[in-house]
């Protein structure tokens, strides 16, 4: 999946209630302060195109997960991602946030104590992340737009066994969504500063020339009790599917995934297969 590879990556740490504790990753934003309490605690970049390091490595696939070299816990996280246009002002800083299409999004992560930055956990290489071949229009990212009816499940694929990873949410159950969280995006990205588990996000896209498309994975959803104690194994299979509740429900999404026929109108589907590198 190279059509991506101009797009800057980046993604909101803490926009749904309690993934960062299951995560493990709470005690990281201890020092960080927010207007918000509940709110999202920042962003990371995942991607930075023509960066130099392992953030220039483009980690985007629509069907493998390559499990890093080194011996550590690898963890999916479900979430929905938003492909944006940015504009910019003279000075380099982002005035506008376009969300054209959404989907189904895997950003996956090492789970690994001592990590200085969240980036640190977030791309060990290509194959790293994923992001659902098919996407949807966004007509408005407003409330009352089609993300309104939409809702995100995912599953793991295991010896044969189909078993719920992430729970069944709907996408308006996100603590940031529409023009609060494209504001809170706008803010963060021009002011957030290199501290603690988080960096200097402006910074880094005025030095790549500002790119001017991105992919923003809005927030991890909460596990299920097997999602949050188990992690991912080679032969594994990774299902992340967004879909529209006016036209599914539960029952007949969890049918598809298990036949492996997760297509049609009103569902955004990313199923990755589990490789050692």
């Amino acid at each position: 999946m190279e059509v991506y590879k101009n797009y800057v990556g980046l993604g909101v740490a803490g926009n749904f209630a309690l993934h960062l504790e299951q995560a493990g990753e709470s005690a990281d934003f201890k020092d960080v302060l927010t207007d918000d309490p509940n709110g999202p605690k920042g962003i990371f970049p995942f991607y930075i195109p023509s960066r130099e390091g392992q953030l220039g490595v483009y980690p985007i696939s629509s069907d493998t997960i390559i499990l890093p070299h080194e011996a550590c816990n690898v963890q999916p996280e479900p979430e929905v991602a938003l492909i944006c246009d940015f504009e910019y002002d003279g000075e380099g800083n982002v005035t506008d946030i376009a969300p054209k299409f959404f989907g189904a999004y895997n950003d996956c992560s090492l789970r690994k104590e001592g990590a200085a930055k969240i980036s640190h956990k977030k791309n060990w290489g290509r194959d790293s992340k994923g992001l659902a071949p098919a996407l949807i229009p966004i007509d408005s990212f407003e409330k009352g737009g089609v993300m309104d009816s939409y809702r995100i499940a995912s599953f793991l694929r295991r010896d044969g066994m189909l078993m719920r990873y992430g729970e069944d949410v709907e996408l308006t159950g996100y603590s940031y969504f529409h023009g609060k969280l494209i504001d809170w995006l706008k803010n963060q990205i021009n002011t957030q500063v290199d501290f603690g588990p988080l960096e200097p996000i402006g910074s880094y896209l005025k030095d790549v020339g500002s790119p001017k498309q991105a992919i923003i994975s809005i927030g991890a959803t909460r596990y299920t009790h097997f999602g949050e104690t188990n992690f991912l194994k080679e032969g594994d299979e990774v299902i992340v599917v967004v879909y529209d509740n006016d036209k599914y429900c539960m029952n007949p999404i969890l049918s598809m995934a298990n036949r492996g026929a997760l297509e049609g109108e009103g569902i955004s589907a990313l199923v990755q297969k589990v490789v050692r590198g």
